[in-house]
């Protein structure tokens, strides 16, 4: 079996001024290998039309994967009948752009009950989602869901909650996930050592199976372990350090899957950001970084 190549290293990047002209721009001046990015006003419901030659521009940027990211208003499990339209009609024109653009994938947060049983908007989600996965064509990205840092009625926080998550949507194929390690942090995962980045990994493993993982978001966290607070910090400035993301480049769940962060800039700190993560993959590369061991010492 063939080694998978290192996973690219990029950043959300702007795109006010055009997604290739500026989004490409930005990327070369951070030094990221991926980018992600809004096709929209991430915090409002209307959606536009993309611009045929800068999406084109962007489409010929082969070598840089591209994906987006859904509106924060998105929430498929809402019990609001005009919420849910809006965020059904948010996910089907993200996914549309992403067409469009070539993405790899769209992330889209996994949503909250808001009030009364997370199984009643669980259930709403799946009545709502599945239909719009069940029409994705072959070449259409696929949704990568992103659990929460387990705020409110959130349905799906912990690694663990992917379980039924997914099984709501009967494991679909187009069903993957974005993992964010602040929102892991922040929901109870202590990953703020190698081997703590390594358990969560290894359920993530044995809960959601291989081939899902299509995204990282790799951001510290400005909140403690457990807070329920999602609050992105710079690598290496928060509560988790920078040290256990190298697991991110080394465990089978992950390595080879694109990661890019979400932290505090602007250009600087990304760049900054970047350089540190390039650092830990290379370091992890040629050994430099000891692997994570298991509770009883033993190498994993």
């Amino acid at each position: 079996m063939h080694a998978l190549p290192p996973s690219p290293v990029g950043a959300h990047v702007p795109v006010a001024g055009g997604l290739a002209t500026r989004g490409l721009a930005y990327a070369d001046e951070v030094g990221a290998e991926t980018v992600q990015v809004f096709v929209t006003n991430p915090r409002g419901w209307a959606v536009t039309p993309g611009n045929p030659g800068e999406d084109a521009r962007l489409r010929a940027r082969t070598a840089l994967p591209v994906y987006i990211h859904a509106p924060y208003l998105v929430n498929l499990g809402s019990p609001d009948a005009e919420v849910a339209a809006k965020s059904v009609a948010a996910v089907e024109h993200a996914l549309r752009r992403g067409t469009e653009i070539g993405a790899r994938g769209v992330v889209v947060h996994t949503g909250s009950a808001v009030r009364g049983e997370r199984a009643a908007g669980l259930a709403r989600m799946r009545e709502r989602l599945l239909p719009v996965l069940d029409g994705l064509a072959d070449d259409a990205p696929p949704v990568l869901l992103e659990p929460m840092a387990g705020q409110g009625q959130v349905l799906c926080a912990a690694v663990g909650h992917l379980g039924p998550y997914l099984a709501a949507l009967d494991h679909h194929p187009k069903a993957g996930v974005c993992l964010d390690t602040a929102h892991a942090f922040g929901a109870g995962h202590d990953i703020a050592t190698p081997e703590g980045m390594r358990a969560m990994l290894d359920e993530f493993a044995a809960v959601v199976g291989p081939g899902r993982l299509g995204l990282v978001h790799a951001n510290d966290s400005k909140a403690p372990c457990g807070s329920n607070r999602d609050r992105h910090e710079n690598i290496g400035a928060g509560h988790i350090g920078a040290r256990p993301f190298a697991e991110l480049f080394r465990h089978p769940v992950s390595a080879g899957v694109p990661i890019v962060v979400e932290t505090p800039g602007p250009a600087g700190p990304h760049a900054a950001d970047i350089a540190t993560l390039k650092a830990l993959r290379a370091d992890m590369l040629t050994g430099s970084v000891p692997p994570a061991r298991a509770a009883d010492g033993a190498p994993q």
